[in-house]
């Protein structure tokens, strides 16, 4: 089981991620960012790229897709909310999105 992060292990954590488009989710720990890409095809390959990362990890993120945009959430349910694992995920996809 992976561990809920603490007060300051969020704030450290997450201000990067606000400062890349990332957003907290009012009334649920988590956090949530749209992605929009040129077309569907780079939208699913980001999410195929996306897909492999997320079973490395052992993580796997709440999705959809409409055409050329994709909207993430990112929770550890196991923890009851954010952990580092969601962290971790948020960084790869935004490296994998090229933000």
């Amino acid at each position: 089981m992976t561990d809920r992060l603490s007060d300051a292990e969020r704030d450290s954590a997450l201000a990067p991620l606000i400062g890349a488009g990332w957003a907290l989710i009012e009334g649920r720990d988590a956090i949530h960012k749209t992605y929009v890409f040129r077309n569907f095809v780079e939208a699913f390959g980001f999410m195929t790229k996306c897909a492999i990362w997320a079973e490395k990890l052992n993580h796997h993120p709440e999705w959809e897709n409409v055409y050329k945009t994709v909207k993430v959430t990112l929770t550890t349910h196991d923890a009851g909310g954010l952990s580092a694992l969601d962290v971790k995920m948020a960084e790869k996809m935004d490296q994998l999105a090229g933000a």
